[in-house]
């Protein structure tokens, strides 16, 4: 007999600080941050929103949602009931590997916080601007921290850590946005953990992929509104030592680390350590593209100088990004880090254009490829999470010559972190494939100045729109 979890645990502690948020206590620093975070995570979403695996979610779930809903598709002219506004609208800004990104919690936090938010202020109005800016950070901040908790074992493990743990951040936010009291607001995040779920083998080709965030953003939406109508969720859940999130989600114990929950909430804010992607390729592979591209900066040279590279990295980065590439899909392309490191080579940039379907097979690459090899480096295994994406790099030409490099953290990342320009820049560029300049204008200037919108609707409502 296993003996429930206690009152007064990490769980009731994290809700009472999400129930107990409130705008002024969060300091100016993070409020201009996640406005650009907002900002990336809409631009990521419009760009994805017409691609193949986007419109076949979207057409499935407008058959289903036949009667009258009520929540945007960003993008697109059409509405959809609020979980599945949060399924599509989350898929969307996981779309194409270009979304914000928690390294060391190991979770994309935009794509399942701010799409469970949206389907409540959408569904609920009156929300104000400062109203969505308190409720997204309630989410920006528990996310992480559930992540930090876990370790990086738990995506070693094989659980996708953007699904199992992005539940958190959507329940946070909706259940923030909602004013949900501290008791229902642990019955929501009880309720989102038991549909906790993402295995990281869709990272070999899978549409399923880019949905994992869409689930998480629709099951933190759903309990919260349940939680709001009196719907009971597992209590204590991250402490319970049978069935517990934690217990259940690691091999053992030792694994996990329940203070990190709660661990400086208030005074440590977690937003200001989410890193922005200026390749659209998985985090895990930003550093390994930075390190060749400041050896080209020093040592210029092409794919065809080059004989061999060899990239050394965590455990994890091995496991996660080092597989042998195979032309299984343009996720698998996004994901692999020798293909990726050849894109790079072959095309001078990884963003958007570089990845499409065509490219998948490319005899080219796949040649390239193979001369990538990825080994794991044990020192940095052992310095655990704050290493998640450090490599060692070592490119050897044809003519003998060996070029190294080290890099500990990617550009955008919490420690050279992108200015507003850039951010801007960064989401014209997206925003161009589905709206006209002047719409996409509307949406920088609305989301640049959300404390002073008396209706956060009106940022949502900009949201929706057709092709530009």
């Amino acid at each position: 007999m296993h003996d429930p979890a206690p009152d007064g645990g990490p769980t009731d502690g994290l809700a009472g600080w999400i129930a107990g948020l409130r705008f002024d206590d969060i300091p100016t620093a993070a409020i201009e941050r996640i406005k650009l975070l907002m900002l990336d995570s809409f631009g990521c979403a419009l760009f994805a929103a017409d691609l193949p695996w986007s419109r076949l979610l979207r057409e499935t779930l407008g058959a289903i949602d036949h009667t009258t809903p009520g929540c945007a598709v960003w993008g697109t002219a059409e509405r959809l009931s609020a979980p599945h506004a949060a399924l599509v609208n989350g898929t969307l800004v996981q779309g194409f590997e270009l979304d914000d990104v928690h390294r060391v919690g190991v979770l994309h936090v935009g794509a399942v916080t701010l799409p469970a938010i949206a389907a409540i202020a959408e569904t609920h109005p009156g929300m104000s601007g400062r109203d969505l800016l308190t409720a997204a950070i309630a989410g920006y901040e528990t996310g992480p921290r559930v992540g930090l908790c876990m370790g990086p074992e738990h995506i070693g493990q094989g659980w996708h850590s953007g699904a199992t743990v992005g539940v958190f951040s959507a329940v946070a936010g909706a259940a923030r946005a909602l004013g949900l009291d501290p008791a229902r607001t642990a019955h929501a995040i009880g309720m989102a953990a038991t549909q906790s779920s993402g295995l990281m083998a869709a990272q070999y080709g899978a549409m399923v992929k880019r949905m994992h965030a869409g689930h998480a953003a629709r099951s933190g939406a759903l309990s919260a509104l349940l939680a709001a109508r009196g719907f009971t969720g597992i209590g204590g859940v991250f402490e319970a030592p049978y069935g517990g999130f934690c217990t259940t989600f690691s091999r053992s114990e030792d694994r996990f680390d329940l203070a990190q929950l709660t661990g400086g909430l208030g005074t440590r804010w977690e937003t200001l350590r989410i890193a922005l992607k200026f390749y659209a390729c998985v985090g895990s592979n930003h550093t390994t593209l930075d390190a060749i591209r400041t050896l080209q900066a020093d040592h210029p040279f092409g794919p065809d100088d080059v004989a061999a590279i060899t990239v050394h990295g965590s455990r994890v980065t091995v496991d996660h990004v080092g597989w042998p590439y195979r032309p299984d899909g343009l996720t698998a392309a996004q994901l692999n880090l020798p293909y990726c490191v050849a894109t790079l080579l072959l095309e001078g940039d990884a963003f958007v254009d570089q990845f499409t379907e065509a490219a998948v097979a490319d005899p080219a690459r796949m040649a390239l490829a193979a001369r990538v090899a990825v080994r794991e480096d044990p020192a940095i295994t052992a310095r655990g999470r704050t290493a998640r994406h450090a490599v060692r790099v070592a490119v050897t030409l044809r003519d003998g010559t060996v070029l190294r490099q080290a890099v500990e953290a990617p550009r955008g990342s919490e420690e050279s972190f992108a200015s507003a320009d850039e951010v801007i820049a960064k989401f014209h560029k997206l925003a161009a494939r589905r709206l006209a300049p002047t719409h996409a204008e509307r949406i920088v200037a609305l989301t640049m100045t959300l404390e002073n919108l008396r209706d956060a609707g009106d940022l949502l409502a900009a949201l929706a729109g057709g092709s530009a």
